[in-house]
């Protein structure tokens, strides 16, 4: 019992930890890469050691320029290509096998290679593994290590694509895309019988996984900020005219979807009673298609240096999803910023948070154009808005906090 307990005290002091990741963290393009970094980040100042290795892709490419000297030291981090464009007979032919193309197109055997020498390299307490697009290499893991894995689920993915068959108006489109979700779900599904733990990103996502975890322990594990890094210089001043604005990675399908029903079937309503309003829109890789939309009143910004500075100089966040799963990341920078949000019950999905106390919930037009006129009317409600909602991210999303929460549940499934 003495030695058993020695090993826990152990595991408790210090744990090495392999993050095993679907994209390099950083530069930080969007919330998926922010919520990788900030795990990272978090168990290093607790004191453990962690290890990232990550696919680079087309849309997620390795940019040496983008990692500081003392990441790059503290992860020895290491990256390998995939390919992982759509490539249409090799989708038909995971779609003939059974097999789901959304997830085995990120397995390669370059990456496998490097994953044994990692594993044969170094011994690890925990693989983290950071969605369920490298979870095909589970069985290399259990194959070269005795380490337990974990698997951070940041969305229900065939959630995401069942809500956007049901949007889609292409009748082949909407089949084709049905029936790849299908697979997906099933190999979600199936996942939790091949880890030894999960970890949800919110309560509505747990209540997925737990529904088919079966034994397989599992933790809601938020995401976290320091919002001490969210700290403005100046007081927030209301405005009669409030700018609005949005900011997203536009490689994601919900974001572009979403903006075009805002933009056609919102913003035109809420011109025709406060035509002085503007809208920007930023983020990576706007498509040519939302660029069509520039005019007088839509400002197309494009990829800003920095998120946080852009959001600063803007008054209402508009976040207007009609599809997706997790929690969106880019909110709760907006929250802790103090800035007012108008999304979608899609959109604040995954949050605990109460409409018109912290954020504004709208689904129609006519509620968005409802909380504009209120905001128009009363400006000092965003004041209060941003308020109650940087007090809401630092009660709900306080990193450290959750970096705990984390490692008590590695002890949980080391035990």
């Amino acid at each position: 019992m003495e030695g058993e307990d020695s090993v826990f005290n152990k595991i408790q002091k210090e744990m090495r930890i392999l993050q095993l990741c679907h994209k390099p963290p950083m530069p930080a393009v969007d919330g998926g890469c922010i919520a990788i970094n900030n795990i990272t980040q978090g168990l290093l100042s607790a004191g453990h050691q962690v290890k990232v290795l990550s696919v680079a892709t087309p849309k997620h490419p390795y940019r040496p320029d983008a990692l500081p000297e003392d990441y790059l030291e503290k992860t020895r981090f290491e990256t390998v290509f995939v390919d992982t464009r759509i490539k249409y007979f090799e989708a038909l032919s995971f779609l003939l096998r059974g097999l789901s193309y959304h997830v085995y197109r990120f397995f390669s055997k370059e990456m496998s290679k490097k994953l044994i020498q990692v594993l044969q390299d170094q011994n690890f307490d925990i693989v983290q593994i950071e969605s369920i697009f490298v979870t095909p290499y589970i069985p290399i893991i259990r194959q070269y290590s005795k380490a337990k894995i974990v698997v951070r689920l940041h969305n229900i993915e065939h959630l995401i694509w069942e809500r956007i068959a049901q949007n889609h108006l292409s009748c082949g489109k909407k089949i084709l895309l049905e029936k790849m979700n299908r697979q997906l779900k099933n190999y979600e599904c199936s996942l939790m019988s091949k880890v030894d733990g999960y970890m949800a990103i919110s309560e509505v996502d747990d209540k997925f996984f737990r529904e088919v975890a079966g034994d397989t322990p599992g933790r809601v594990i938020p995401f976290g900020i320091n919002v001490d890094d969210y700290e403005s210089e100046e007081d927030y001043i209301p405005s009669d005219k409030p700018e609005l604005f949005h900011i997203g990675s536009m490689n994601w399908l919900p974001n572009v979807e979403g903006l075009e029903w805002f933009l056609d079937d919102i913003f035109p309503l809420i011109l025709q009673h406060f035509p002085h309003l503007t809208f920007d829109i930023a983020g990576r890789g706007i498509p040519e298609k939302i660029r069509e939309y520039r005019s007088d009143n839509v400002h197309i910004v494009g990829e800003v240096e920095s998120a946080n500075e852009f959001m600063l100089e803007k008054d209402i966040m508009v976040v207007p999803l009609l599809s997706g799963s997790g929690i969106r990341i880019k909110i709760i920078e907006g929250m802790a910023l103090g800035k007012t949000i108008i999304t979608t019950s899609v959109g604040a999905e995954g949050l605990e948070v109460e409409n018109g106390k912290n954020i504004f919930i709208a689904d129609t037009a006519e509620e968005f154009l409802k909380v504009i006129e209120k905001c128009v009317n009363t400006p000092d409600i965003c004041a209060i808005i941003g308020e109650n909602a940087r007090n809401y991210v630092a009660l709900h999303h306080n990193s450290e906090l959750i970096t705990h929460d984390l490692i008590d549940f590695y002890n949980e499934i080391s035990r």
